[in-house]
């Protein structure tokens, strides 16, 4: 069982820029592949962006050169830097991790994050 919590979100005008972060429990964190989903009201949980153990990264297009996702595995911890933020940026956003060659994935509460002036 891994315990995922998420942290960070609140309130912010756009353009302006918030950090998420994501830790997760477990000796093995190095090799959890992280992932950043959001969810907004009325629609489909999206990827935001995932890390590999490996440090590759894939975002989803609508946050390409705003957001950037990192890990720091001393921590057990990964963070989402988000920037540039939108309206559109708007909703809760969720952890999730995997672990390869096990079954199953664990995912946080989730952190609301609104951009709004």
């Amino acid at each position: 069982q891994v315990q995922v919590v998420e942290s960070g979100g609140g309130l912010v005008q756009p353009g302006g820029s918030l950090r998420l972060s994501c830790a997760a429990s477990g000796s093995t964190f190095n090799n959890y592949i992280i992932a950043w989903y959001r969810q907004a009201p009325g629609l489909q949980r999206e990827l935001v962006a995932r890390i590999t153990s490996g440090g590759s990264t894939v975002y989803a297009d609508s946050v390409k050169g705003r957001f950037t996702i990192s890990r720091d595995n001393a921590k057990n911890t990964a963070y989402l830097q988000m920037n540039s933020l939108k309206p559109e940026d708007t909703g809760v956003y969720y952890c999730n991790v995997q672990r390869p060659g096990r079954a199953g994935d664990y995912w946080g509460q989730g952190t609301q994050v609104t951009v709004s002036s």
